[in-house]
């Protein structure tokens, strides 16, 4: 009997869980553990001389987590006891929730039990139907923890704060709008950003996948995958827009100082003069400035389309900077985090030494003064706007990142044991440089509007969604050795844009990837996927291209990631904190960082965060206004249907959340209440729902819980 268990135990160390039942080779360990359990009891040894006891490291079981098996569905690998153990919450150990290790009244001999008699855990279709781990890579890792920090904060300081956040502030009362800008910032975005790092870290899964905490609100992750996947569409475009005045900038003149040019127009003047100009008979003094025009004449094209109806051809110049984009973009997510989180340390980092140079000229401009002290001192009445607010909140989340899935998608790469806690500091500091960046822009345009030509203009350049591409231009003309200044500055556009791009397309292809893993195993996979996202994001980029681009811009821009992101953002916060549960979700971050977190996460989770964001959805469909473009040209009223399209493609992800819930409903097998106790339930208690019928999401303390 003895040598039937030595071979037994031989036969049955695996190299590898077969692609049938994973934990049926769980079952079969177990006997081998239990044999040499005997060998040891009896003072017998293996056929091979090694004795191997349960504390062994060559134990099979310990060899499945050395061989990178550390974690199977509803089991997780214990150093201590070096053992695969049931996780937490698993339905294996029943309604009270005890894992073995601080379950006081079990003994050995019952965890072996109740072990075994999980084998019926494989004939659940939610258990069945998830990809095992060896139908799926070995998920790659972040190469250190820099990577990933530079990356997240890459991703957070965009073309947005140096672009978009200086127009709201000026828009909604100066000053007045810091203060819903960081009150949303501190009880919405904050807590949101610290709950996907903190769900994506400890599940180890995707922006998709990680909805099996809560089955029927997986079209969370479809839908922030769809947004980050459209945001591609027109995002990208601005990069093309910053290497096409990169390459303008190799000239001795550069080409936005003058009204000289083809493009420019009869009401064109130049910047660099007055009215006072003694050589102000050789200038027109009209009514948009030189490096107005050169951006929407010149690079846009725009004055040459009438409108939707008449976009005009592709632009050959940039549709090419645009692809140009996209290869960089290719290149640099193609090999995973391990390609990214190299390219971040130059990407992140560029930025801030280029806008402090800006900064320190911008202050020293005459009139400059004015500007701050505009933007300092609030205007207090506009606080009762629902316009400000709703703004801020698009703001705070577009730039953030929060409903993406990015982080989610970025901190599934960490390890399981990183203070992903630690991580919040900085992305709250690079929200107060976002103060910073919006200083230098209204510091160098306090100045233009100084000058007296400019006055006549000044409200055109705040409505324009290319601000950054009018007011940056211009002061840089300025500055001795303007050529070498313009070459830093889009550059610097550039790496702002691409940290963010690469956030944007890796919560696709991350949630595509562990979603139908059984299609990436091969060798070219991951390559292949981003190929596929890449390009096809850049051809549906290519009507922002065209001579009427512009207005299809507007329209991307305001509904891709408008209301819609405010909405995902709170299905997502209700589906984590109310139906998955406040307490298992800090018993989840306390697992991973020994932290539990305080009152001020579980309040802003359960309450504030809701509520702040079910005001700002209502308000922003209430307070909706019909899209108008104001440049240069004239004011441009979008027909009727263009506000349809525009909610179409709100709607396209906003209702893909509803629509799979009810998929998911129907789909799911049983009763009516045993399918809602299925859809609400994490899939590692199903069996247990199914077997004795206990559904924790049925009970009252589990919604009171706080």
């Amino acid at each position: 009997m003895a040598t039937s268990n030595i071979e037994l135990s031989a036969t049955l160390q695996p190299t590898s869980i077969s692609d049938s039942d994973s934990l049926t080779a769980y079952v079969n360990i177990l006997l081998s553990r239990l044999t040499t359990k005997h060998l040891s009891n009896s003072g017998e040894s293996p056929a091979d001389g090694k004795s191997r006891t349960m504390n062994d490291p060559g134990n099979d079981l310990e060899l499945l987590a050395v061989k990178g098996r550390d974690n199977v569905e509803g089991f997780q690998f214990s150093p201590e006891r070096k053992e695969m153990m049931p996780m937490n919450g698993s339905a294996l150990w029943g309604k009270d929730q005890d894992t073995p290790g601080n379950s006081p009244g079990r003994d050995k001999g019952d965890e072996d039990a109740q072990l075994l008699k999980s084998k019926d855990k494989l004939n659940d279709p939610e258990v069945a139907s998830l990809p095992r781990e060896d139908d799926r890579p070995p998920r790659e890792q972040w190469g250190s923890k820099l990577d990933f920090m530079l990356a997240v904060i890459g991703y957070a300081v965009d073309l947005a704060n140096v672009w978009r956040f200086p127009y709201l502030c000026y828009k909604n009362g100066g000053g007045a709008f810091i203060i819903p800008y960081f009150t949303v910032l501190i009880f919405g975005a904050v807590p949101i950003f610290f709950m996907e790092l903190s769900l994506g870290q400890f599940h180890r899964e995707g922006p998709i996948n990680v909805w099996k905490i809560v089955p029927l609100f997986k079209g969370i992750g479809y839908a922030a995958c769809f947004m980050a996947y459209i945001v591609a569409f027109y995002y990208n475009v601005v990069i093309g827009w910053a290497f096409y005045y990169l390459f303008s900038s190799f000239t001795t003149n550069l080409p936005w100082t003058s009204c000289n040019n083809s493009w420019n127009s009869a009401d064109c003047w130049e910047p660099g003069l007055t009215v006072n100009s003694t050589n102000s008979t050789k200038v027109n003094f009209g009514n948009v400035s030189s490096t107005f025009e050169f951006f929407e004449r010149g690079v846009l094209k725009l004055h040459k389309s009438s409108g939707l109806d008449n976009l005009g051809p592709i632009q050959w110049q940039l549709a090419l900077c645009t692809l140009l984009t996209f290869i960089v973009l290719y290149f640099s997510l193609w090999k995973g985090v391990k390609s990214s989180g190299k390219v971040v340390w130059i990407t992140a980092t560029m930025p801030y030494l280029i806008l402090t140079i800006l900064l320190i000229r911008g202050v020293l401009l005459p009139g400059s003064g004015e500007g701050i002290r505009y933007f300092i001192q609030p205007t207090l009445y506009r606080l009762g706007d629902p316009e400000v607010w709703i703004d801020a909140a698009v703001q705070i989340f577009f730039s953030i990142g929060a409903g993406f899935g990015t982080h989610i998608a970025y901190a599934s790469y960490n390890k399981f044991n990183n203070n992903c806690y630690s991580e919040l500091k900085p992305r709250f500091q690079d929200k107060r440089y976002t103060v910073v960046f919006a200083i230098v822009i209204v510091s160098l345009l306090s100045h233009d509007i100084h000058k007296t030509v400019i006055q006549v203009t000044g409200q055109v350049l705040f409505d324009c969604p290319g601000l950054v591409f009018i007011v940056y231009p211009e002061a840089i003309a300025t500055l001795p050795g303007s050529t070498v200044w313009a070459v830093f500055f889009f550059l610097m556009l550039i790496t702002l844009g691409m940290d963010s791009a690469f956030g944007g397309l890796e919560s696709p292809l991350t949630g595509l990837s562990d979603q139908f893993a059984k299609f990436t195993k091969s060798k070219w996979s991951r390559e292949l996927l981003t190929f596929i996202v890449v390009f096809s994001a850049f051809f549906c980029s290519l009507p922002c291209t065209t001579w009427g681009g512009m207005y299809v811009f507007k329209i991307l821009d305001t509904f891709a990631a408008g209301t819609s992101i405010v909405f995902a953002v709170l299905c997502q916060v209700i589906a984590v904190a109310w139906f998955y549960g406040i307490d298992q979700l800090c018993s989840d971050i306390q697992k991973m960082t020994g932290y539990r977190p305080g009152m001020y996460w579980r309040l802003c989770w359960k309450f504030l965060s809701p509520t702040f964001l079910i005001i700002i959805v209502i308000s922003s469909v209430l307070h909706y206004e019909p899209l108008i473009y104001k440049g240069g040209i004239g004011q441009y009223v979008y027909p009727y249907y263009a506000n349809v399209v525009g909610w179409l493609i709100a709607l396209s992800t906003m209702g893909l959340i509803p629509l799979y819930a009810i998929y998911k409903l129907l789909v799911t097998q049983g009763t009516l209440r045993e399918r809602i106790a299925i859809c609400i339930s994490p899939v590692w208690e199903h069996e247990a729902i199914r077997q004795n019928n206990v559904v924790k999401r049925f009970q009252r303390q589990h919604w009171l819980s706080f």
